[in-house]
């Protein structure tokens, strides 16, 4: 009896708290990735943000958000400063001792695994949605990164395309095989001019006649820290390649250019269009 009493009571109490907004509150996300950021916003949950890495600089509004660094830098104490609920990465974004100590302080860590293909970055997309209850969101994301990608107009013949890294030029590095830079290259109809080994190497000038490549690629923010165009082609060896005779250098946005997030589709059919 007393049973029969509490059952209908204790739903009552239920949805009464529901229309008095006693839902659980939403989560407070600290994004360790800009890909991922970018992925949480196009998901309808751009308001949850509470911080991001410094990778995070689209859209735009992100700027306006507490930093908390970029991989090898992000400290436990200053993520647990913004008191997320969620934190949310690649496996290559901080440390494992960083993320162990997030867990410990009863902070909900997730890091995926990226893998630099379009059915990867759908993988991804599907799997962030999963975590924060938004899958119903996916199909759109997938259907426009599927139309983006129809606009790639490949070039007829594969350009060798060298992508280099550079702060200053006493840092500069060449993308090798493997990378999430080559891969977009791919993508975008040409190959990658550097071979013979994977992830990044210094760049030399005997190493940058031999590769020869018709386009320099670089982001925008390192072609402006050589001094733009005219600066690279002061590099020694750049003007002994064709890309430095011809004077074909691209310089695109660097979390556009490797993200392999939402706009990947954009990403790929920009370089295509410059590279012909």
């Amino acid at each position: 009896m007393l049973k029969q009493f509490l059952k209908p009571l204790l739903l009552f109490l239920l949805l009464a708290a529901a229309e008095l907004g006693y839902a659980a509150a939403p989560a407070r996300i600290v994004s360790l990735s800009g890909t991922i950021s970018e992925i949480v916003c196009d998901l309808g949950q751009q308001a949850n943000l509470v911080g991001v890495d410094v990778t995070s600089t689209y859209p735009t509004a992100l700027a306006k958000l507490p930093k908390v660094g970029h991989t090898r830098s992000i400290s436990a104490e200053g993520v647990l400063a913004l008191r997320p609920t969620l934190v949310l990465g690649t496996t290559e974004s901080i440390k494992p001792e960083v993320a162990a100590q997030l867990r410990s302080a009863g902070v909900t860590v997730h890091l995926f695994k990226q893998d630099y293909s379009v059915a990867g970055t759908k993988k991804l997309m599907q799997e962030v949605a999963a975590v924060l209850g938004a899958t119903a969101q996916v199909p759109a994301l997938t259907k426009k990164l599927d139309a983006d990608l129809t606009k790639v107009q490949r070039p007829a013949k594969a350009p060798k395309v060298l992508f280099v890294y550079a702060r200053g030029t006493g840092t500069m590095m060449v993308a090798g095989q493997g990378t999430s830079v080559e891969k977009v290259i791919q993508l975008a109809g040409g190959q990658n001019a550097a071979v013979g080994f994977s992830d990044f190497k210094p760049l030399t000038a005997e190493a940058l006649v031999a590769a020869n490549p018709d386009y320099l690629l670089l982001f925008d923010s390192g072609l402006e820290s050589l001094g733009g165009k005219a600066g690279l082609l002061q590099v020694p060896g750049v003007a002994q390649t064709t890309a430095g005779r011809t004077g074909r250098v691209i310089e695109m946005d660097g979390q556009l250019l490797t993200g392999f997030g939402p706009r990947l589709g954009q990403a790929t059919a920009e370089l295509a269009r410059l590279m012909k």
